[in-house]
């Protein structure tokens, strides 16, 4: 009777348990898919899916306001990107500055924390362009307060840590978010971020093009680039044919003759831009003598006679408009070339904008950002290029920063990374940013020098090659 008892009990007991399980079961909610998430956020809209192994990689459009600051009177769509590893990783949100590439793409940080990275266009960048535009809403603080909606609006979804990050203009637009949202991310890496504080002052570019590379390189750049304006009238010929042929014009910036002369006083800084000393190997060593057909190829290889057409400067509009509102833009002098020569020197933006589009700089607008970068900079990384131009004017550190830090990158151009860092700085750079994305372990806290990339390299997702823009842009 008793075994019959305990027999009873012991099945409603185990009727009891599975009858709650299976309760439990039906009520524990289903994985809402990473794409259902996205497209749940207010604005979101879905281009794209583009497979990739171990990641899922959206392009999507997200609806912005033309003007943060009266929301209500029109919108736009802005493109962004999101390559999707998992919720409980560290997030890298990135800009390049200009359009945003719809493939997928792994920026350095992403590599070294192993996680999502969210990618922005920037704004007014084709498709990412209100219709009709005002183009005084381009700024950069407009531009920021869109990366600040886009973060707003993605943080429910992936709540690790953010790190930003952009190279060039990307690493300025890294900068500038941090100046009026520094609440937001939990670290910067700005790579080869130009910091053009005096606009009228440019001495700095003078000094480096003096000291950059050998004197053996640099006579040879320079006697190419001299050579182009002594041969104007035969190169012009060559290039009146070459815009005919191809459809070229120019009407913004007003001829061919001032077309040719930009592209030409671009080759020496193109060439440290994008190239590295090995590369004077290819640079004719007796420009005098040298063919016109030499001349023209050097010159247009690395400049690109097509830059300063109509066609060539469309797609940067937004890019020279911003350069004379507000970052600024280079002059530099050409001691190697007499003065009967150069027709011209550096044009200004203004002449590379359609004239129906109003502009006027704003000086302050630079010195603002950099004095706050100075007081007021805590988890930020600067990285540059030994022979890069652009790092001639540097973000430099001041006593109130924290935690933050510039380094260089020894031989390389503008595509200088935490890689390319002396081992004692690629550590210790690679160790801050673990920190500040939350994934440090243990021992990298207590040995900087243990700090390696938490994903191995992938050669069709990381991206290590200079982002090359035509002429002269960062």
């Amino acid at each position: 009777m008793r075994k019959a008892l305990r027999w009873l009990l012991a099945l409603v007991v185990l009727i009891g348990t599975v009858s709650t399980a299976g309760a439990a079961t039906a009520a524990e909610p289903k994985a809402v898919d990473i794409k259902d998430r996205l497209l749940s956020v207010p604005g979101m809209s879905l281009i794209e899916e583009k497979p990739y192994t171990g990641y899922r990689f959206f392009v999507l459009n997200y609806t912005q306001p033309v003007d943060h600051r009266h929301p209500s009177k029109g919108t736009f769509q802005q493109r962004i990107t999101v390559l999707h590893k998992d919720v409980n990783r560290p997030t890298v949100f990135y800009t390049g500055g200009y359009n945003v590439s719809t493939n997928p793409g792994r920026r350095e940080p992403t590599q070294i924390v192993d996680g999502n990275q969210v990618s922005m266009e920037y704004r007014y960048f084709t498709p990412s362009r209100p219709a009709p535009a005002d183009w005084s809403k381009l700024d950069i603080w407009q531009a920021a307060s869109d990366q600040h909606r886009i973060f707003e609006a993605l943080k429910p979804l992936y709540p690790e840590n953010w790190i930003s990050t952009g190279g060039s203009k990307g690493g300025m637009t890294a900068t500038y978010y941090e100046r009026f949202y520094p609440r937001d991310m939990d670290g910067v890496v700005a790579y080869v971020a130009p910091n053009d504080v005096v606009n009228n002052e440019d001495s700095a570019y003078d000094r480096f093009f003096a000291r950059v590379g050998t004197e053996e390189c640099r006579d040879r750049l320079n006697g190419v680039q001299r050579e182009a304006l002594v041969r104007r009238a035969p190169l012009e010929q060559k290039y009146a044919a070459y815009a005919a042929g191809n459809g070229y014009t120019f009407d913004t910036i007003g001829s061919l003759d001032r077309a040719y002369e930009a592209v030409v006083l671009d080759y020496v800084w193109g060439f440290w831009q994008y190239s590295t000393l090995a590369d004077c190997a290819d640079i004719p060593a007796d420009a005098a003598n040298a063919t016109d057909e030499a001349i023209w190829d050097s010159v247009d290889t690395i400049s690109g006679f097509s830059a300063y057409t109509d066609q060539g400067l469309e797609a940067y509009t937004p890019y020279y408009y911003q350069a004379g509102t507000q970052l600024g833009a280079p002059t530099i002098n050409f001691p190697h070339i007499e003065k009967k020569y150069i027709r011209y020197g550096y044009q200004p933006p203004r002449n590379f904008v359609p004239r129906s589009i109003p502009m006027k700089f704003e000086p302050r607008a630079m010195r603002d950002v950099d004095t706050w970068v100075q007081h007021n900079a805590r988890h930020m990384l600067f990285v540059y290029g030994e022979n890069d131009p652009w790092g001639a004017e540097p973000f430099r550190l001041g006593h109130g920063a924290r935690d933050s830090y510039v380094m260089t990158a020894p031989g390389m151009n503008h595509g200088a990374n935490v890689a390319g860092l002396v081992p004692d700085q690629k550590a210790r750079a690679t160790a801050r940013i673990l920190e500040w994305a939350g994934v440090a372990s243990a021992e990298v806290r207590q040995s900087p020098s243990a700090a390696r990339p938490l994903a191995a390299f992938d050669a069709k997702l990381d991206k290590r090659d200079v982002e090359r823009e035509p002429a002269l842009r960062p």
